[in-house]
């Protein structure tokens, strides 16, 4: 019997490239989006999949959908928790608001969705959660606060738990990429630029600069949505799944600086050198 993949987040970028690469893996796969109106792109790759509704941000939708699917297939091997948003902003900029809803989507959506499908995994003695994190939730990022706090915020539910369900038959994996060209960043620089409170003149330089050394680094070192999904499906589908995996070498190299410096000055160091120098006192 195929095994069932859940996935979030899947009307672009990583999570559309997990459904067909799942599916291609032989998997039959369950597409989740907020609105299904934004499916085309979906369809057009995989034509026939099943295509489901579900809001990370609300606990009666996330466990409607769950239900649903457990009503038809009888079971959920794998679940991908995909759906997310980054947020750009200096800390000083960034209404409480803000906060609260990037921390909504990108780290109690996971708890949603994980929650929601720990006791049919418990039940069944089996099942693979795993969630797209990013190197932003291993080393902090220039300007990403929010979105940083989220991300470590999902690496340590995770971490936390992972040994806990593994004695129940549950392995936690967390997929980690660096740079990746979708339109996941398009989507951050609209943010950015449709927001009502501007940079204030203390960072402006700073976050130019910065934008522009991650445009370098998107050209020059990003992944495609595929290859990273393609580790999805590693996690998915290894007899012994790891807890982490980092999508890249470059990123492998990036996260080598934090493990191999406890005081944690190579990775302010390595994090501030697509800033500016710092001003003489």
């Amino acid at each position: 019997m195929a095994p069932i993949a859940l996935v979030t987040g899947t009307s672009t970028g990583i999570g559309l490239s997990t459904c067909a690469l799942l599916a291609e893996a032989g998997c039959t796969v369950v597409a989740t989006m907020r609105n299904p109106r934004k499916a085309e792109a979906l369809r057009d790759r995989v034509p026939g999949i099943e295509l489901r509704q579900l809001d990370v941000l609300d606990e009666g939708s996330v466990n409607v959908c769950i239900d649903d699917v457990l009503e038809q297939h009888g079971r959920i091997d794998v679940v991908v928790n995909n759906a997310g948003a980054g947020y750009l902003g200096a800390c000083e900029d960034t209404p409480l608001e803000d906060v609260q809803r990037v921390l909504d989507l990108n780290f109690l959506g996971v708890w949603r969705v994980t929650q929601a499908v720990l006791p049919t995994m418990r039940a069944q003695g089996a099942g693979r959660i795993i969630t797209i994190s990013s190197v932003g939730g291993l080393i902090g990022q220039p300007f990403n606060d929010a979105y940083c706090a989220a991300k470590f915020a999902v690496e340590g539910f995770m971490e936390s738990l992972a040994p806990v369900v593994l004695r129940l038959g549950v392995h936690v994996s967390l997929v980690e990429p660096g740079p990746v060209n979708t339109e996941f960043v398009q989507a951050v620089t609209a943010d950015l630029g449709a927001r009502a409170e501007p940079v204030s003149p203390p960072y402006q330089a700073m976050m130019a600069a910065y934008r522009e050394a991650t445009e370098k680094a998107f050209a020059t070192r990003g992944q495609t949505a595929d290859e990273v999904a393609r580790v999805v499906v590693e996690a998915a589908t290894a007899a012994t799944p790891h807890f982490r995996y980092l999508t890249s070498d470059a990123i492998r190299s990036v996260v080598a600086t934090k493990y191999v410096d406890p005081s944690g000055d190579a990775v302010v160091a390595l994090s501030g050198s697509r800033l500016p120098a710092p001003a003489p006192r």
